[in-house]
């Protein structure tokens, strides 16, 4: 019984670290993913201070590290090869567009580095850090319509679209298809009837969709559930190590109790 006792014991010493291993293994960030997440970074702060050709060839480095991740290991899905891509591509041209003011150029860039983001990220992605500004530029609107202020309500309307469109890939990437369906519908819908929202009181209704929808967007529990193989690991070493400690017990109190019969049976033989 102790030869098995010694057995269970070392399988519980080799199980544990492996498990570990293995899960640590699956938690590793996708090869590649920070490096490119650095690179975003480097790119919004060159374009910040105006370092456009600097920016330039950082995103060309970007494009050749994209590419050699995505051949050597896969980690995107095609929709987020499709968006990244197509972010990375208009950031490209809005630096080299002459034509562009600076914060065009910015949003543009910034609108990449947060799909970026979005995908390198596990909790709380940067692309949320803007629910104060979205929901406060989107609130003004609100307030200039029951003001019946036209002018004032387009004005906030376009900045409410600008920075809705720099969030627009991320939202993409990381909001289920329904949800984000319904939230650019609806944003597509007051942007093009504006002016009828003061007309019609069915299309204010539609605004105040708008914003539920942004607050369950931005209202998401980005909870840090474990992941299954967690649980696995959790669950198999925590019974090896219950059924380890259960059956030394089992034996002790099965030893105590025959040292017990055995003394008890000395004593009646005096």
């Amino acid at each position: 019984m102790k030869a098995k006792l010694v057995l269970l014991l070392i399988v519980l010493i080799m199980l544990t670290p492996y498990t570990f291993s293995v899960y640590a293994n699956q938690q590793s960030p996708k090869y590649g993913l920070e490096e490119l997440d650095t690179l975003s970074d480097e790119v919004l702060q060159l374009v910040r201070s105006e370092r456009y050709d600097d920016a330039k060839k950082i995103l060309e480095y970007f494009s050749n590290q994209f590419s050699s991740v995505t051949v050597s290991e896969s980690p995107f899905t095609i929709d987020e090869r499709r968006i990244l891509t197509g972010a990375h591509e208009e950031a490209v041209e809005a630096i080299t567009n002459t034509s562009l003011n600076e914060d065009e150029r910015l949003h543009s860039v910034q609108k990449f580095r947060l799909a970026v983001d979005a995908v390198s990220s596990g909790q709380e992605p940067m692309w949320t850090q803007m629910e104060e500004t979205v929901m406060t530029t989107y609130r003004d609107m609100e307030n200039a319509v029951l003001m019946e202020d036209k002018e004032l309500y387009n004005e906030k309307l376009d900045m409410f679209i600008s920075l809705y469109q720099i969030i627009y890939p991320s939202l993409k990437l990381d909001v289920s298809i329904a949800q984000f369906q319904k939230l650019n519908s609806l944003v597509e819908f007051i942007s093009t009837y504006r002016l009828q929202v003061f007309q019609n009181k069915q299309n204010q209704e539609e605004l105040q969709s708008l914003e539920a929808e942004l607050q369950d967007v931005f209202n998401q529990v980005y909870e840090d559930e474990a992941d299954p193989s967690l649980w696995w690991v959790i669950i198999s070493t925590g019974s090896i190590i219950i059924l380890t400690l259960s059956y030394v017990g089992f034996r002790k109190y099965l030893g105590d109790k025959e040292e017990k019969r055995r003394a008890r049976q000395k004593r009646d033989n005096i």
